[in-house]
């Protein structure tokens, strides 16, 4: 069964920074795309940056340039870069993945979208 751990929110003032991890464990074959949403009181959840296939990564255009995404293949793991940061960031961020996975005995192969628990992120003066 595979798990997504969220971790690095918490509130810090306008400005600031934070750095988020996600790390997919279980019985992972491949991670096929790993990327953040994040949902606002009241607001429907979004994307803010997911990386493709391709290598590259998309980012919501409220926060291109300040926000970095990363990834660590070998500890699959994924990093959210928050910098500067604004009231308006203020949500819950959750990780998202399209991850490959290996049944057994059958040995059949099996990629599905996981999300994580969220972590609170709250930006504060």
């Amino acid at each position: 069964q595979v798990q997504l751990v969220e971790s690095g929110g918490g509130t810090v003032q306008p400005g600031e920074s934070l750095r988020l991890a996600c790390t997919a464990s279980g019985d992972i074959v491949s991670i096929k795309t790993m990327g953040w949403y994040r949902q606002a009181p009241g607001k429907q959840r979004e994307l803010v940056a997911r990386s493709i296939t391709s290598g590259a990564t998309n980012y919501a255009d409220s926060v291109r340039g300040r926000f970095t995404f990363s990834r660590d293949n070998a500890k699959n793991t994924g990093y959210l870069q928050m910098d500067t940061l604004k009231l308006e960031d203020t949500a819950v961020y959750y990780c998202n993945a399209d991850i490959t996975t290996r049944e057994y005995p059958t040995d059949v192969y099996n990629l599905r979208e996981y999300w994580g628990q969220g972590t609170q992120v709250t930006i504060s003066s």
